[in-house]
């Protein structure tokens, strides 16, 4: 009886061995995995740094609110289309795009060339500076860009009545589309942990826009 005993005690002993040996390998698989996700999460968040900071530079702007709209609009893949047919990493529509071009007096511009990181960065940012330049009568001309990058000038219109017209604030809860609003309360929220560690290089504009510059 004895030796019986003890041979389903030891029975038990390696099945606990074996259990807490199995738990520690998923445990590490998953701490593994973690920080291999973490680690290719940050690679990919930094991989289009260069043409974000270059564009930001040409046209006097933040970085950080630039490559917090690239966040928002891609996740940092070059490659992505929209259903609209937006390219690239900030989501170009052809007409923006052309508009781009067309101020630049770049010949030859296809919209196929926005899936080019340099190319899309610098016609995003360039449309980005130009809404924010047309909403400087405003408190903050921010959240009235991006929701007009977003959801075009028509529907801006149709929510900046009232205080909204130049209460930021206001402006965002009369936002008429949930999607727009939170895509506004995203990119804000991105934009201001990007501004403590994706820094100009050079002095830029703030997001409130150029004062010296009004565009209709």
């Amino acid at each position: 009886m004895l030796a019986l005993l003890d041979a389903a005690s030891g029975v038990r002993y390696i099945d606990h061995v074996k259990w807490r040996r199995t738990l520690l390998i998923l445990i590490l698989l998953l701490v593994g995995g973690g920080l291999v996700y973490w680690w290719w999460q940050g690679r990919l968040e930094r991989s289009q740094d260069g043409p974000i900071r270059a564009a930001a530079k040409r046209y006097g702007m933040e970085p950080a609110l630039v490559k917090a709209v690239v966040w928002r609009e891609s996740r940092f893949h070059p490659g992505a289309q929209g259903r609209a047919q937006e390219f690239g990493l900030m989501q170009i529509q052809e007409e923006a795009a052309r508009e781009w071009a067309s101020a630049e007096h770049l010949q030859a511009f296809e919209h196929e060339h926005c899936f080019d990181p340099g190319t899309n960065t610098l016609a995003g940012t360039w449309y980005l500076r130009k809404l924010l330049r047309r909403y400087v009568h405003t408190d903050n001309p921010l959240p009235y860009a991006l929701a007009d990058y977003n959801a075009g000038r028509g529907n801006v219109l149709k929510w900046n009545q009232g205080a909204a017209a130049t209460n930021s604030a206001a402006f965002i809860g009369q936002i008429g589309f949930p999607g727009t609003r939170e895509y506004v309360r995203a990119v804000l929220r991105r934009y201001a942990r990007y501004r403590l560690v994706f820094r100009p290089e050079a002095p830029a504009i703030q997001a409130k826009g150029d004062e010296r510059s009004r565009e209709p």
